[in-house]
């Protein structure tokens, strides 16, 4: 940051990054249309399992076994961003022979999912298979929410101010993600985060998905 009437330039570090990374997958329509037609079978079939969701339908975690050529092509696309922002403690590009686990979700409206974490794997992440139109209108809510891993720290002592830096806005609260379909969400797997109710008439359908060791 540079203020001519502040003297010297200030140099400012942005230390201990939380990397939000995100995806539009290529030929999503395709991609989207074999995943929708698959999930909704799955959902007319099989039992919802109970985690963070709150209403709504969630899928066991064998995900890839019955998704089939679409299935792979958005878990494969997820694995090179996860090869992509992996590496040693020095730095160094590290490919990991990551395990996978993906389930897939289906939202109506008033469905959300509480906060929570993904204890166990490194990278996490999700699939928009179908918005619910939130991506046209973000009114509809369905936000991605991510807690600040500081916690509540940097708010408690003077909630009305915040820091002067890129992302300063939102210390000790949550920045929103809006979903659009055919995106990729990867974010580190100890990352607090939930998902805001849906306010829409439509359903959204998405692919959760965790890279372990």
């Amino acid at each position: 940051m540079n203020d001519s009437n502040a003297g010297p330039k200030i140099q400012v570090n942005g230390l201990f990054a939380t990397p939000v990374a995100t995806l539009m997958l290529p030929d999503a329509a395709a991609v989207n249309e074999a995943l929708k037609a698959a999930i909704l079978a799955r959902e007319d079939s099989h039992p919802s399992t109970r985690h963070s969701n709150l209403g709504g339908w969630q899928s066991s975690w064998d995900f890839a076994d019955w998704a089939g050529p679409a299935g792979q092509q958005v878990l494969g696309a997820a694995r090179h961003i996860a090869d992509q922002l992996t590496s040693d403690r020095q730095g160094q590009r590290r490919r990991v022979d990551w395990k996978v686990n993906a389930w897939a979700n289906v939202n109506r409206e008033s469905h959300g999912n509480e906060f929570h974490t993904h204890p166990g794997a490194f990278w996490s992440g999700c699939y928009y298979v179908d918005d619910g139109g939130v991506g046209a209108d973000p009114a509809l809510g369905g936000q991605f929410e991510i807690q600040d891993p500081r916690g509540v720290a940097p708010a408690m002592y003077a909630p009305s101010l915040a820091f002067a830096v890129p992302g300063g806005q939102s210390c000790g609260a949550s920045e929103l993600v809006s979903p659009r379909s055919g995106m990729i969400l990867m974010f580190p797997s100890w990352l607090s985060h939930a998902v805001r109710p849906y306010a829409g008439g439509g359903t959204r359908i998405s692919v959760a998905f965790n890279f372990s060791l």
